[in-house]
């Protein structure tokens, strides 16, 4: 399959519906974790160029867009999504670098973060050199925990006093100077030892929190 992904603009806007139908289907899919947009506001963010779109020919295949909190302290790449028959070809890796890229263009200074289920997305994360945070590190602006109330899990967040949801929030800081590319292993360890790190905090977190035992059961099956 071939695609190009670049940044979005004005002259995408007639995409949005799609975008956001092909984040609807994934949310159903999955059960979990894609924060419902409209297709407004999906246009909002290719006007400013804050957004990564991926087209084949005239197709478009994924999406990904770029949010700013708290006085542009904290950045987040929001709304990853891959047309289910691109899966596995590369392109999310490409789109998460393009929107990384973009990140860093016009906001070196800010903290890039993330939350999400899916392993495939926290691969690709390490590898550009996240850490996994506690919720706690993150942004608190009620605007961005706002679009959580979309996802089925909301009731986890609330309950938890946003302390643990079942996505894992991740962190890079944008003022430092870019990781080098790594080789499969070295970028294998380093994920294994993010997850590792993630499986050590979960735990704890259960021990407060038990009763989110059968959820995270059923995310993992969900992943597997």
């Amino acid at each position: 399959m071939s695609y190009i992904v670049k940044v979005a603009d004005e002259s995408h806007s007639q995409y949005a519906e799609s975008i956001c139908q092909m984040m609807a289907d994934a949310a159903k899919i999955r059960g979990t974790g894609i924060a419902k947009r409209e297709p407004a506001y999906i246009q909002a963010k290719m006007a400013e160029g804050k957004a990564v779109i991926a087209f084949d020919v005239n197709t478009v295949v994924g999406f990904c867009y770029i949010e700013t909190w708290e006085g542009k302290k904290y950045v987040a790449n929001s709304g990853l999504i891959v047309h289910p028959e691109y899966r596995n070809t590369g392109l999310a890796r490409a789109i998460k670098q393009a929107t990384f890229d973009l990140s860093k263009q016009k906001f070196p200074t800010s903290l890039l973060f993330g939350i999400t289920t899916s392993q495939a997305v926290m691969r690709i994360n390490s590898d550009l050199g996240y850490k996994p945070v506690p919720f706690s590190e993150l942004t608190q602006d009620n605007a961005f925990w706002k679009g959580c109330e979309s996802c089925p899990n909301h009731d986890i967040l609330l309950r938890t006093n946003r302390g643990m949801c079942l996505c894992t929030g991740m962190m890079y800081d944008l003022s430092k100077t870019l990781p080098k590319p790594l080789d499969k292993k070295k970028s294998w360890e380093n994920f294994r030892s993010f997850m590792t790190e993630r499986k050590e905090r979960i735990q704890k977190k259960l021990q407060k929190f038990p009763f989110l035992k059968p959820a995270l059961k059923n995310l993992k099956s969900n992943d597997e």
